[in-house]
This record gives structure tokens, C-alpha cells and sequence, in this order.
């Protein structure tokens, strides 16, 4: 099952998936902009990422404004090239913007992962997968023990 959801989303335009993500992109720009979801919306993802369908995991959609950015234009005088306005590439990724966004505002969990799920032409969502290192399931468990080891 596995193999043929990724096979799925490795070309989401040419499968099912694009009808599917079509409808459901129609509700999540409705939604604000960090939902915390039930279950994964690309499982096998999620599963290669370290997500476990128990206790102390939780997965969240986190929404992203696409874009470059721009800077704000000096108001003294620089010549056009050395004014940094256009073409300003920042640090980050948006992925990793998505993924202090949903740090910040799930401040008792920990972010062990996350993956691109859609985007159109404003927007880019992610799935976050975060871990209640508190949690006993999770400090008893082999594979994200580690998370718990901090506090």
C-alpha cells in the first residue's frame, strides 16, 4: 500500500491525487492557517519521517505564503544594484518557516519532522510532525526516545 502511495505523490498531476487535493485545498484555505490534524495526509511520508499513529504524536498543516521576498527600499542614496530590494533571497526555506511557526505556537511539543503536502498559486501547506516529549509513550519508545532525553 505504501509503495503505491508514494508512486502517487511522486507525480500527484498525473495521478489521483490532484483531483483529490483539488477539493480539499477549497476547505483548507478556508481554515486558519495552522490546523492540527487527526492523521497524516500522506501517510507514507509521514510514516518514513517517524510518525507513529499513538500517543504523544501530533501532526499539523501549517500554511505558507509563497514568494520571494522583498526588502524595505533605503531611503538614502545607494545606486540600484547595491540597494538589495529585488531578487533578496532569504536564510530560510519555507519549510523550515512552517516549521517555527508551529514551534512557537505548540511550545510544550517538539518538532521532529515534516513534508511538503500541496500548494497553488499563493499559498504552500505542510505537515508537521510533532512529539509531547513529556508524554510516557513516547519515552518509552526506541525510535523517538531521544526527544525526551532534553528535559
Amino acid at each position: 500500500m505504501y509503495r503505491h502511495l508514494r508512486e502517487a505523490w511522486k507525480r500527484p498531476k498525473d495521478s489521483y491525487i490532484d483531483g483529490v487535493m483539488r477539493q480539499r485545498v477549497i476547505v483548507w484555505r478556508r481554515q486558519p492557517s495552522t490546523v492540527r490534524i487527526d492523521k497524516p495526509t500522506r501517510l507514507d511520508r509521514a510514516r518514513s519521517l517517524g510518525y507513529k499513529a499513538k500517543k504523544g504524536f501530533v501532526v499539523v498543516r501549517t500554511r505558507i505564503r509563497r514568494g520571494g521576498r522583498r526588502k524595505i527600499r533605503p531611503v538614502l542614496g545607494r545606486r540600484q544594484k547595491r540597494m538589495g530590494v529585488t531578487k533578496f533571497t532569504p536564510a530560510k526555506s519555507k519549510r523550515l518557516i512552517a516549521e517555527e511557526r508551529t514551534a512557537r505556537k505548540y511550545p510544550n511539543l517538539e518538532v521532529l519532522n515534516s513534508y511538503w503536502v500541496w500548494q497553488d498559486g499563493q499559498h504552500k501547506w505542510f505537515e508537521i510532525i510533532l512529539v509531547d516529549p513529556s508524554h510516557p509513550a513516547i519515552k518509552s519508545d526506541k525510535d523517538v526516545g531521544w526527544v525526551a532525553g532534553k528535559n
